[in-house]
């Protein structure tokens, strides 16, 4: 399963949202099975205007989103499950 997550690189609440992922994918093996395509709104601006968000980090599993803006490390915790569940 592939996660996209939308993402500025000096964003803090960006920062915050990849040490949770790293934080569960340590405390569970199964998220570090999951493929986080990170992507920089600034650096790919064609392919981020194909979705709907305003705000970073925006977390997308096949094109639906999941998550918008400043994330809890549950809220980050509940986009890997959905990817788990979805397959």
């Amino acid at each position: 399963m592939k996660v996209v997550m939308f993402m500025l690189k000096n964003c803090p609440y960006c920062k915050k949202a990849d040490k949770y992922i790293e934080e569960l994918c340590k405390e569970n093996p199964k998220y570090a099975q999951i493929e986080i395509a990170r992507i920089d709104e600034k650096e790919n601006a064609l392919h981020a205007t194909k979705y709907d968000y305003f705000y970073v980090p925006s977390f997308y599993i096949n094109e639906v989103k999941y998550h918008e803006g400043a994330a809890s490390k549950e809220d980050v915790k509940a986009v890997l499950d959905k990817a788990l569940e979805i397959g």
